[in-house]
């Protein structure tokens, strides 16, 4: 599956784990490694449908402000999700959003 990016700034976190954008992110080395391996997870599958079928990626389509999107865990136990938006060719990376009010962590 073709996998392209909207941010830059996400592509460079992922290619080389450093960006100015994402700071927080990379001084997490078991984020970052999480992060590769659902990349890797996204480049090697054949199609979106696919992902549904990978249990701890949480595959999911999104609702109301995201509609028309997509998201997935990075690492479980994390409030981070990776954002993605299906297109015919493959996956297009949007962004990681960091929602501290999603998956059961309401306060």
């Amino acid at each position: 599956m073709d996998i392209i990016f909207e941010d830059i700034d996400l592509e460079e976190l992922i290619t080389t784990g450093k960006n100015k954008k994402y700071k927080k992110y990379q001084k997490n080395s078991a984020f970052l490694s999480s992060l590769a391996d659902v990349y890797g997870i996204l480049c090697a599958a054949p199609n979106a449908n696919s992902l549904y079928n990978i249990s701890h990626l949480h595959y999911e389509q999104l609702k109301y402000d995201y509609s028309g999107l997509c998201s997935m865990h990075i690492k479980n136990g994390y409030v981070e999700r990776l954002i993605v938006r299906e297109t015919d060719e493959g996956l297009t990376l949007v962004m990681i959003e960091l929602n501290t009010t999603h998956y059961g962590n309401k306060k």
